[in-house]
Order: C-alpha cells, then structure tokens, then sequence
C-alpha cells in the first residue's frame, strides 16, 4: 500500500520541532523536516509527528513501520 497524503494537510503541518515547512518522501512515507534533520512516518495514512517517533535524516527507515517501502 502507498498511501498519499492530502496536499491540503501538507500545507497545515509543520515540524513540531522547528516549526518549519515539511516535504513528503512518497518513498519512504515520511515527513522530512530539512531544518531538523528529521523524517515523521506515515502510519496507515496518519502523519506520526512525535519527535520520539521520527527517525534522524541518516539513519536507515525505523523497523515496524506497517507501511512497505515499495510496492
């Protein structure tokens, strides 16, 4: 499954860390906050925005993720 994220709740959210803009990884079905150096998972088509959740830009895709990578 490769679930998209409604361009308007892209246009809402921020990072909660930063408060700056994020950018949607359709790859990887994250969040990523540049500014941070952070990507939030997308979980069943739900943006995960807890900094405890987020993985660090060079760090590999967290484990337990239900969403597959690729199709």
């Amino acid at each position: 499954m490769n679930d998209k994220i409604d361009p308007k709740l892209l246009t809402l959210l921020v990072c909660p860390v930063t408060r700056s803009t994020l950018h949607y990884d359709a790859e990887k079905q994250e969040l990523v906050s540049d500014k941070a150096k952070l990507a939030f998972p997308i979980r069943s088509g739900i943006p995960i925005m807890l900094e405890a959740e987020a993985r660090r830009l060079d760090e590999a895709p967290k484990a337990g993720s239900d969403t597959p990578l690729t199709e």
